[in-house]
């Protein structure tokens, strides 16, 4: 009971929160383009930060399960269970296409991760560049997955609670992780990989369950986007640049940290967005000049990143989680 207590408060406050937020369609967009975020940066850590792997391909995970997931929802789309209300059955069939989703994304996930068994370093961040690159192709020459034009007539389930319900768990998962065995045998692997397999450690299989773990939650990110774009290309979503935005997030917040993780993309999404509303303001009612102010935007983000890289290279929180800081500040209270 103690241990589904979180659960169940999650499930109360985000219930609630979804319907006080429900008149703003804005604020409900950017926080399903956050919570996306915040999986993929979180499920990366795992590989990255926890087990010390290097990938920069897991746009490419989540392109699987995009269109995996939205290829299945729509032929799930076309059944009905006459003993289920619609809302639930499209609720059903939703939870179902993720899992479809994530199972896919984790199953190449294994795939990629086998080459890890003889690769480390940039060897390693090569195999998955190239594994997200071959992801876009395959789309693109696809005719089922849309081709290059992009998969339409997805349903529309995301919801700010359904988003935000998929953050809480994974969350809650990289804690459990690496509160656990497992999770101080990827630690192990990440400071020193040959010391750990002296000591007893199979490295072999811990670093293929990590790709595993986080391919499967990059997918079902990727089955949460595909369910409220009304059509998913295989473009800028899923590109390498997509892929190098979420090793930003993980290396700014600080790698081997999830409370790092989960801060950084939840700035790193905003702020973009929150500098171009303001150049807007600054332009006014000049279209050109706010659009000129607005091509500052990339640069001066760019150069925000330098300077803390410069400033703080271990990453906003390095390699320690907020919940260790409460626990220290309250024993030393005590």
């Amino acid at each position: 009971m103690k241990s589904f207590a979180p659960v169940a408060i999650a499930i109360v406050v985000l219930a609630s929160l979804q319907v006080l937020t429900s008149g703003s369609q804005y604020f409900v967009y950017l926080s399903l383009l956050v919570g996306v975020n915040v999986v993929l940066a979180v499920s990366l850590n795992v590989i990255n930060g926890m087990t010390g792997q290097f990938s920069i391909g897991h746009a490419g995970f989540m392109a699987v399960g995009a269109f995996s997931s939205a290829l299945m929802s729509q032929t799930l789309n076309e059944y009905r269970l006459g003993f289920l209300p619609e809302a639930v059955e499209h609720q059903l069939f939703f939870v179902i296409s993720l899992v479809v989703g994530g199972v896919l994304a984790g199953g190449f996930g294994f795939l990629v991760g086998l080459p890890s068994l003889r690769l480390r370093g940039d060897y390693l961040a090569i195999v998955t560049l190239g594994f997200g690159e071959i992801i876009l192709v395959v789309v693109r020459n696809t005719p089922t997955l849309g081709g290059a034009l992009g998969l339409s007539g997805t349903p529309q389930h995301t919801s700010f609670f359904m988003v935000w319900f998929t953050v809480f768990i994974v969350v809650l998962f990289a804690r459990r992780l690496l509160a656990s065995p497992h999770g101080r045998n990827l630690v192990a692997i990440r400071e020193d990989e040959v010391a750990a397999e002296a000591m007893g450690v199979d490295t072999t299989s811990y670093k293929v369950r990590s790709f595993v773990v986080s391919s499967f939650f990059a997918g079902v990110a990727g089955g949460l986007f595909s369910h409220f774009q009304s059509i998913i290309t295989p473009g800028d979503s899923f590109s390498f640049v997509k892929s190098m935005e979420i090793v930003v997030m993980i290396v700014a917040g600080g790698l081997g940290s999830t409370t790092g993780a989960v801060v950084a993309a939840v700035v790193l999404t905003l702020l973009p967005e929150a500098m171009r509303a303001l150049f807007i303001t600054i332009g006014g009612d000049n279209a050109s000049l706010a659009q000129s102010i607005d091509q500052l935007r990339k640069p001066i983000f760019g150069v925000l990143l330098v300077v803390m890289m410069l400033t703080r290279p271990q990453g906003l929180f390095g390699t320690h989680e907020i919940w260790d800081l409460l626990k220290r500040k309250k024993g030393a209270a005590s």
